[in-house]
């Protein structure tokens, strides 16, 4: 064997154990004795263990924003709130994730995507012991305000770092994973809440951060992070892990240099230089997609589900709530395959527009509920009506509106600005959905009918901002879709 040879089968044993994780650092001669590690670096299959790890980030995410459904009797009985008090308490991870937001992109291209990942999971695992712990309402609102900010940076970085380790072909679906991640937590919280009181599931909520943290040590830094940082060798054998060991990475590695380079001539961005359409376009679609998606009433449906049921005349309200969790699941799981076939443009469409209709029929039922009698046979008619709609507008967002708006913002922003307009675009996110949660049951107290005829507008005009603005990247490189925008 040639020292060149030699050198190139360890080159991989010299790598920072920060940026590229150790899992697959070891050279063929130690390949026998860790059969099922080898098999892992001689498969593409490294991607999708990846994206499995940070996944753990996303399910904290639906965890927190399940919480509040199945808990709010029990924690306002016990620790004596009211319904505003109680309000407050569900938006605040809103208000943190704000925070969060505004960070998130700052320090996801200081210290790398698992570096910021790994920031966001302490926070979490605090305010779920916060809460836990909680014996009035200010315990309550730190933990849940800390929990906000560790989801603020998750939202941001998880579908970035997935993005951006995904070849082309399989992109869309694995960054549908994020979504799925977040419904299921959602489920999961709606699932324990029926079985454990308040305070054992806020325990339970600490465990995929917890998880997290050492998963972190055994995955690769985003290999365009790592370029746009200069480490050229580094870069090279994340991106060779990523795509398997046998496979000609040149290609790849010549487009992701070009187009760091490319961003590199100028690094300094000035307010004026968003003028241009290379910025302005990418920046408009991801804030007014991320806003749109919140603008939907999604999070106000989900945090109070179990309350429109009740308000519904829905006796099993708990479960009436389990099953919205487990139908979001299974669509967002059809989304994982529709994503890169159907593309995301269409998707968004479809979704938007199921939506839509959806909410008229739910707030069709309700404005015709208040004016007949509950003894009638059309008061029960009218309230199941109203289930089928909330469980259709789930679907129909789970099939589009959740998952694409950020597989689009984490393929179109250029990478030279990626870091502030992604917080720019996450914190707009965050502020809607804050105001959503805020204002959802006050809403509701004023007229449900009226609450979900708002939503179905704001859907209906997502349907005329996708048609007109929003750019097909089924199949594309992540390059190509940001040189399209000059």
């Amino acid at each position: 064997m040639s020292l060149r040879e030699e050198n190139e089968e360890g080159r991989d044993l010299k790598k920072p154990f920060l940026h590229t994780g150790s899992w697959y650092r070891m050279s063929g001669r130690q390949s026998s004795v860790f059969g099922s590690t080898q098999a892992i670096r001689d498969s593409s299959i490294s991607v999708i263990a990846c994206v499995l790890i940070v996944a753990l980030g996303p399910l904290q995410f639906g965890f927190t924003a399940g919480y509040t459904s199945p808990t709010q009797a029990a924690i306002i009985t016990d620790l004596g709130l009211s319904v505003s008090e109680f309000s407050l308490f569900g938006s605040l991870s809103n208000v943190g994730a704000m925070v969060g937001a505004i960070a998130s992109g700052q320090i996801a291209e200081y210290i790398g995507r698992k570096g910021s990942l790994m920031i966001a999971s302490i926070p979490n695992i605090i305010g779920w012991l916060a809460i836990s712990f909680a014996n009035d309402s200010s315990f309550l609102y730190m933990g849940r305000l800390l929990e906000g900010f560790g989801v603020g940076i998750i939202s941001y970085t998880v579908p970035v770092y997935i993005a951006e380790i995904s070849p082309p072909n399989l992109r869309g679906g694995l960054v549908a994973v994020h979504q799925l991640s977040v419904t299921l937590g959602i489920m999961v919280a709606y699932l324990l809440g029926i079985f454990v009181e308040w305070r054992i599931l806020a325990i339970l909520g600490i465990l995929p951060c917890t998880i997290l943290i050492p998963g972190l040590f055994f995955i690769p830094e985003s290999p365009r992070w790592l370029a746009k940082m200069g480490m050229t060798e580094e870069f090279e054998t994340s991106l060779q892990v990523l795509r398997g060991f046998d496979t000609d990475i040149s290609a790849e590695v010549n487009e992701i240099k070009r187009a760091v380079a490319s961003s590199n001539r100028r690094t300094t961005i000035r307010f004026a230089d968003l003028k241009q359409r290379r910025y302005w376009l990418p920046l408009m679609i991801g804030i007014g997609l991320l806003m749109l998606q919140q603008l939907s009433g999604i999070n106000g449906v989900l945090f109070y589900s179990s309350t429109i049921f009740r308000s519904a005349g829905i006796s099993s309200s708990d479960s009436a709530t389990l099953g919205v969790g487990a139908v979001q699941v299974l669509a967002t799981s059809l989304t994982l395959w529709l994503a890169d076939k159907s593309g995301r443009r269409l998707l968004l469409i479809v979704s938007a527009t199921g939506m839509t209709f959806s909410l008229l029929l739910v707030a069709i039922s309700f404005y015709v509920k208040d004016i007949v009698s509950e003894t009638s046979s059309l008061y029960g008619i009218l309230s199941t009506l109203s289930v089928v709609g909330v469980m259709a507008m789930v679907i129909a967002f789970s099939l589009g509106m959740g998952a694409m708006p950020w597989i689009i913002i984490s393929e179109i922003l250029p990478l030279n600005i990626k870091g502030l307009a992604g917080s720019v675009a996450t914190l707009a996110n965050w502020l809607i959905s804050w105001l959503v949660t805020l204002t959802a049951n006050m809403l509701l107290d004023w007229s449900s009918g009226g609450t979900f005829t708002i939503y179905a507008l704001v859907c209906a005009f997502t349907v005329g901002f996708v048609t007109i603005w929003v750019p097909e990247t089924k199949g594309r490189s992540i390059e190509e879709i940001q040189m399209s925008f000059r």
